[in-house]
């Protein structure tokens, strides 16, 4: 950040008093210039035995599968925009059981929320950012093609969930592999 959003003049970047850690400063104005991490909410579509993929339209990660899932908005809830990413990447409609998996990423100041919903029908299909939507059976899961870890490590938990019969909430940070 270069400049103030109100008021334009030139920032600098140290730690103001009371604070613990260096921010964008405008010592025209006096505004703070916070940047928190940001909230991506995403659903584990699934019917039957089968759970649903997107082929990714856009990048990062053209072309490889992930489960739908995208940026928070302002003025909703996780679960409004988990919902609200299934519609936009697979025209999906699901019933949202739970929360079901959450994940610190600190490296790149993300936090994921996702959510286990059931498809209420079979009416789906590609969004603009995607370019296929399929079922699958975990034994037919393309896991060498999966677009983020985070996913993979939701596909995970899903399936040894079901075959112990329960589901529980996973929390988990990842770190950065060096």
């Amino acid at each position: 950040m270069k400049f103030c959003s109100h008021c334009a003049h030139t920032v600098v970047f140290e730690i103001p008093a009371g604070d613990d850690r260096p921010r964008h400063l405008c010592r025209a104005c006096g505004a703070i210039h916070y940047v928190n991490p940001r909230v991506i909410v995403g659903t584990l579509p699934y019917i039957g035995e089968q759970v649903l993929l997107c082929k990714r339209a856009i990048e990062p990660r053209h072309g490889l599968w992930t489960l739908p899932a995208g940026f928070m908005e302002n003025g909703e809830s996780s679960e409004q925009g988990a919902l609200r990413e299934s519609w936009e990447e697979a025209r999906a409609r699901l019933r949202i059981d739970e929360l079901f998996a959450v994940y610190d990423i600190p490296h790149i100041n993300q936090v994921y929320l996702m959510y286990r919903g059931e498809l209420t029908d079979m009416d789906f299909g590609p969004g603009p950012e995607s370019l296929e939507v399929e079922l699958f059976e975990e034994k037919d899961i393309p896991w060498d093609e999966m677009a983020f870890p985070v996913m993979t490590q939701t596909l995970k938990h899903y399936f040894r969930d079901r075959d112990n019969g329960v589901f529980q909430l996973h929390r988990e940070v990842i770190e950065r592999k060096l």
